[in-house]
């Protein structure tokens, strides 16, 4: 008998509760197979992370743009002292780089379990008797793996794209810290026009990859992949 497909906010409260088969078995597969035995499939595990990795690029979008703000007010405040300088931009870039890290993680959970859910497929491919089901399985399973690896292929881009901005917000707390005078200050000025650029770059990115990955969950749960 089929299963019935668990609802997106089902899906999170299992995953929540039974997270920590992963955390301590150290064992993807023995954390699938838990959820599949409470009717929640691998389909609905990565349509769920795919939502919480676009969450996680919206939050961070905003992150970058709320940091890069801070580091231009630093610049427009001479009359802020500088050692509130140096902690404004501190506080900006250890958000930015906490942000950084779970839009990664994310990644990495869509990346789990898609490659779990692949191989399944693939795997039950040779358990049809119906050579015309098994036909078009395979179209379907193919045209799932192409639409997840354009929309893994724009996670990655985001990925890199956070690199350079991390970098420069790094660098310039690292300047301040250990030269804390105008001078340093006249120095983030003088980079702060690519860091805008970067910033730019990098939530246009974000935005493509939250409306694909809006768009890929939105034909999962339609069906049509």
């Amino acid at each position: 008998m089929l299963k019935q497909p668990c609802s997106g906010s089902s899906v999170s409260r299992l995953s929540a509760l039974f997270c920590l088969l992963l955390v301590f078995s150290g064992c993807s597969s023995m954390y699938y197979s838990t959820m599949e035995k409470l009717g929640v499939e691998k389909r609905d595990i990565l349509v769920d992370r795919v939502g919480d990795a676009r969450d996680s690029q919206s939050d961070a979008r905003e992150t970058f743009r709320s940091s890069l703000e801070r580091f231009q007010s630093v610049v427009d405040t001479p009359e802020t002292g500088l050692q509130e300088k140096y902690d404004v931009i501190s506080d900006a870039y250890d958000k930015s780089l906490k942000s950084a890290n779970k839009v990664r993680d994310r990644i990495e959970a869509v990346e789990d379990v898609s490659g779990a859910l692949f191989d399944e497929w693939e795997d039950e491919l040779d358990l049809y008797e119906s050579a015309s089901l098994r036909k078009t399985s395979k179209r379907r399973l193919d045209e799932t793996r192409e639409l997840y690896n354009s929309l893994i292929a724009r996670m990655h881009q985001v990925e890199k794209r956070m690199d350079p901005v991390l970098e420069a917000f790094e660098d310039q707390v690292l300047f301040l810290k250990h030269n804390l005078n105008a001078q340093a200050i006249g120095s983030l000025e003088e980079e702060l026009g690519q860091i805008r650029q970067d910033v730019d770059s990098l939530v246009h990115d974000m935005e493509v990859s939250i409306a694909e990955s809006e768009a890929f969950i939105q034909r999962f749960r339609e069906g049509s992949v």
